[in-house]
């Protein structure tokens, strides 16, 4: 294993997202395309007809929602009006005038699959449904979704309206990395207000597969006729992160079980450790001239791979007194087959006083 150390910089987390090929396709899946892969590396656990484009219904709202999410302020109350709204299928009663944070129109998208949230947020964030469709298609490239054509903010079919069930995964491992997204995903239910005035709302979670398989935090799902059922998952177990996609799937429930049954036991997961025992920070203006340090969490990492990793290390070149144990004074940055895979906040692990002077 290597180890970098440089001063600590500001810095800007960034997912890398990486694939590879799997030759396994022996389930018997109800599934037109499926694909299931490690959350933290994109690697091909199983797979059948991955690259296959095919309409994607209402998982599109991973994108919107996702878009939502990083626009900010998703707390502030904003006001709908007609042309947000005026489009058809799944709804959460969105009225002319109602009042309604970005946050509430998430989860109107992710548990209620509601089209008329889904395009309040199209003109929110984007001013207009082409310029949000445009940030959509433009947020697919940089993710490295390739296969992917966005038309609608909500799901609703169209003729460039098309992904592949293994960009719909990076899509999904990606969502997930967002704490507030992951959230709101794994809830069954949970009490909004929105409305002109607003008041109380029970959204509902449509995805069966919470209740049906263990570790089942999200994802999503779709339908429409041209499409048929659509689900992207994601489950937790044993340290292990995997996400699931099925395109046209009439059993899609069972198709994620069998998916999930076989690619946990195919995936290893391991704890991203580094020893900083023989680093030290220095201190100004202290009772000690240094502070030993420790990493803030011990992160899992599944790959269908050994594990082969390095590291790179960037911790201030000091710090004035007093500094405080839990006090962030760095991170660590993981590596694995050369793509940045997670980061972690670098700690003091003691307090340092103010030397008193007499």
């Amino acid at each position: 294993m290597k180890k970098l150390i440089s001063v600590f910089l500001t810095f800007v987390l960034l997912f890398t997202l990486n694939t590879f090929a799997s030759a396994e396709n022996s389930l018997k899946l109800s599934a037109k395309s499926a694909v299931v892969i490690s959350a933290d590396t994109c690697e091909v656990v199983y797979s059948k007809n991955m690259n296959e484009q095919l309409s994607m219904a209402s998982t599109t709202k991973i994108m919107t929602s996702v878009l939502a999410l990083e626009y900010g302020a998703v707390d502030d109350m904003q006001k709908v009006t007609t042309d947000m709204i005026a489009v058809e299928g799944s709804s959460i009663g969105l009225l002319d005038g109602d009042e309604i944070s970005l946050k509430t129109l998430v989860k109107g998208m992710l548990l209620e699959s509601g089209n008329d949230a889904a395009n309040a947020v199209a003109h929110i964030v984007g001013g207009s449904i082409p310029a949000f469709v445009k940030m959509m298609n433009d947020k697919a490239q940089e993710m490295g979704m390739y296969s992917t054509s966005f038309e609608t903010p909500s799901g609703l079919d169209g003729e460039n309206h098309y992904s592949t069930a293994f960009d719909m995964a990076v899509l999904g491992a990606y969502a997930i990395k967002n704490p507030e997204f992951k959230s709101i995903c794994e809830d069954e239910s949970d009490v909004v207000y929105y409305g002109n005035p607003p008041y109380r709302r029970v959204f509902t979670n449509h995805n069966k597969l919470l209740d049906l398989y263990d570790g089942a935090f999200g994802i999503k799902t779709g339908f429409t006729k041209k499409s048929g059922r659509c689900l992207v998952s994601a489950v937790c177990k044993d340290g292990k992160t995997l996400v699931a996609v099925t395109l046209n799937a009439p059993d899609d429930w069972n198709d994620h079980i069998k998916m999930y049954d076989y690619a946990f036991a195919k995936v290893n997961s391991y704890d991203l450790v580094e020893d900083l025992s023989d680093i030290k920070l220095k201190v100004v203006g202290g009772t000690k001239s240094y502070t030993d340090i420790e990493m803030l969490t011990i992160p899992k990492f599944t790959t269908v791979d050994n594990l082969e990793y390095f590291d790179k290390i960037y911790i201030k070149q000091f710090e004035y007194a007093p500094v405080y144990k839990g006090d962030i004074v760095g991170k660590i940055e993981f590596y694995h087959n050369n793509i940045k895979i997670c980061e972690v906040p670098i700690c003091a692990s003691e307090t340092v006083d103010i030397m008193s002077i007499n």
